[in-house]
């Protein structure tokens, strides 16, 4: 009993602390911890699946289990874990590559629990070594994959804005780093070694870059933002290029139309700004109060939405940011709202 319990912990641990050191690099809290939860909880889900698919597809290849192993099944797992962080993508879920390569660990994370407890059913004579490889290497691997994937991903779609094109390039990485691990070139004890040594490695790079990112975009965005909002307060946006933009709309469309595109734009602004200001917040080691307001204000600016409709959003796109960052920073806002209307109700 006490050596299934040291096996299991021995399995498992590593990847959660790897998991939590990552979320301590997150100065800014972009993850909340529900969602790193429930995101381990579709990796399981993932492992679940793929145990199915695998078990279906792996007689087929009884006379090569290891041509199975080093190259079918990275395919199956690494295709399944990237769908969620896709699903992600598509909602606008993902601003930074902090947060994509959390959500790519704890997807990993999630997988590598459910697969080392199946094997600890069916192994569970196995040496403290096997534990050892499968903790610090197969759990980790799991999870440093994903993230890779997740963080290039994330990459390519701020870069060129195709996001299932943009999937393929960090999807043919993971599956190929997982190809390559399942190969053992390395005795098993050496390939974790390597593992543990360039992973941590080239997180810490990619969480620093992006820490610089977030930092400049907050500070170029928010005083970009801050004096476009004044410009349309103070009733001095016609003095500015935007102003005399928005004026030429008048000749092509009705007046309401053009009037709700500056509501729209000014409501846009005031949400962009309460977001950056969430996250210079929570930088300095602040819980940030949520405004009740705020609900209200996604509730109009849907309602212009439709006002303006699609044609109207197109004559503000040279305006209005609306990258997948900007537009990231808007889920943000209106996802920390409906958390403390919950926290309420409860």
């Amino acid at each position: 009993m006490m050596s299934l319990l040291v096996n299991t912990i021995v399995s498992l641990a590593p990847v959660f602390i790897f998991l939590i050191v990552l979320i301590s690099l997150d100065s800014y809290k972009l993850v909340r911890l529900t969602a790193i939860l429930r995101t381990l909880f579709v990796g399981g889900m993932v492992a679940v699946i793929a145990y199915f698919l695998n078990k279906w597809l792996a007689p087929s290849f009884v006379q090569t289990l290891t041509l199975y192993t080093r190259y079918v099944s990275p395919i199956i797992e690494e295709t399944l874990k990237a769908i969620f962080i896709l699903y992600l993508m598509q909602k606008n879920k993902l601003g930074f590559l902090v947060d994509s390569a959390i959500y790519g660990f704890a997807v990993g994370a999630g997988f590598a629990v459910i697969e080392n407890f199946y094997y600890l059913q069916s192994l569970h004579h196995a040496s403290i070594m096997v534990w050892l490889i499968r903790g610090f290497g197969t759990a980790v691997m799991h999870g440093g994959t994903t993230a890779i994937m997740a963080i290039l991903s994330k990459s390519m779609f701020d870069r060129f804005g195709k996001k299932y094109l943009g999937m393929l390039p960090g999807l043919a990485a993971a599956i190929f780093i997982h190809s390559l691990f399942n190969h053992f070139f390395l005795p098993p004890i050496l390939t974790t070694i390597a593992q543990l040594i360039t992973l941590p490695l080239i997180l810490v790079i990619v969480f620093t870059y992006s820490e610089q990112v977030v930092r400049t975009w907050l500070e170029m965005g928010m005083d970009s933002d801050v004096q476009l909002l004044d410009y349309i307060l103070t009733g001095n946006i016609s003095e500015t290029k935007i102003g005399q933009y928005l004026i030429s709309l008048k000749s092509k469309f009705p007046g309401q139309v053009v009037a709700d595109m500056l509501c729209f734009l000014r409501i846009h602004l005031e949400l962009a700004i309460r977001a950056k200001g969430l996250l210079l917040l929570r930088n300095a080691g602040f819980k940030p109060a949520i405004d009740p307001e705020i609900k209200d204000r996604f509730n109009e600016l849907k309602y212009l939405e439709k006002s303006i409709g699609t044609t109207g959003k197109l004559a503000l796109s040279p305006i209005l940011h609306t990258s997948p960052r900007d537009l990231w920073q808007l889920y943000h806002v209106q996802d920390l709202t409906m958390r403390k209307k919950t926290t309420r109700t409860a």
